[in-house]
């Protein structure tokens, strides 16, 4: 059920490949910089150069963010902007801006306003018409959705999910019928207890589980979602980061569990007996036995010359 992408080399300092991050002439406003979401390389030479000349930088968390700015030599001051501060901020934010301020604006990782304060402090700078613009880059959300294998040409994001049981069954009913691919960010400690709930909810889609996406123990699991909540179900505690995403209604016609439990069945027949591989696709999957051996012996068939 696991497909665990290649592991990526550890970043070199940016130093390594003989250039650095300088500051260039930066427009007065807000400049809202996408940062990586693990391998600090993931970052645009324009993130850096903004990041470098801006007159503060405004980070979730100046801890984190002080290792990035650090990595590439920017001595930019860093000011706390998260959302226990915001309300206190915001008036200061906009002081600055309307005096010609150059202020850049990251979250701990990824692109900022997802999850976080920011779309709050933007929408106050739009009202007053201040200038305001965006760096892209790094985003966990569209680099789950382009490895999960499902439907990406529309797709919704929720965000976390209510922690207890019977609210987030009540908000997979309300999403349920949404005609796109589902995208969430999930606690480690609660990943299987949503899964069993979306699969009680949603019935026996398509989903996937990425992990700590562009790290070195970067993995993505794909499957059934009730063969999802019965791997991590079963394991240890999952670690890191995690983005889940479920397909949308009438995936299973595109991924139905035939093909997703046939896939497995190929690649376990090529390791091992049909016996051996049939019981190892019936436990990973949750699909009874007899299914699975009717399935192995098609496949088998289709295969003989």
């Amino acid at each position: 059920m696991s497909t665990a992408s290649p592991a990526a080399p550890r970043a070199p300092s940016y130093t390594a490949f003989g250039l650095k991050a300088e500051a260039e002439p930066l427009e007065p406003g807000l400049h809202i910089v996408a940062t990586p979401i693990g391998n600090l390389r993931d970052i645009s030479f324009r993130a850096l150069a903004t990041l470098a000349a801006a007159d503060a930088v405004l980070a979730e968390d100046t801890r984190t963010s002080k290792t990035l700015l650090a990595h590439y030599g920017i001595s930019t001051p860093l000011l706390p902007y998260h959302e226990h501060n915001a309300a206190q901020m915001r008036p200061k934010i906009l002081a600055k801006l309307r005096e010609g301020g150059k202020l850049a604006l990251i979250s701990d990782a990824g692109t900022p306003l997802v999850s976080d304060p920011g779309y709050k402090l933007v929408a106050e700078i739009v009202a007053e018409g201040l200038p305001v613009t965006g760096i892209p880059g790094p985003s966990a959300v569209l680099a789950a959705l382009v490895l999960a294998g499902l439907p990406t040409d529309r797709f919704f994001f929720e965000g976390f999910l209510p922690p207890k049981s019977a609210a987030r069954r009540t908000r997979l009913t309300e999403l349920a019928a949404i005609p796109g691919t589902l995208v969430f960010f999930e606690s480690p400690r609660r990943v299987a207890e949503m899964l069993a709930d979306a699969a009680a909810v949603l019935g026996e889609r398509p989903g996937a589980v990425a992990r700590e996406l562009t790290k070195f123990y970067e993995n993505v699991q794909r499957g059934p979602l009730s063969a999802l909540a019965a791997h991590y179900g079963s394991e240890e505690e999952a670690r890191g980061e995690i983005v889940v995403i479920i397909g949308p209604p009438g995936a299973t016609e595109l991924s139905s569990a035939a093909d997703l439990i046939g896939d497995r069945l190929r690649v376990a027949l090529a390791q091992v007996s049909l016996k051996e591989a049939v019981a190892q696709v019936a436990a990973e999957t949750g699909q009874p036995r007899r299914k699975v051996y009717a399935l192995a012996l098609e496949l088998t068939r289709d295969e003989t010359p």
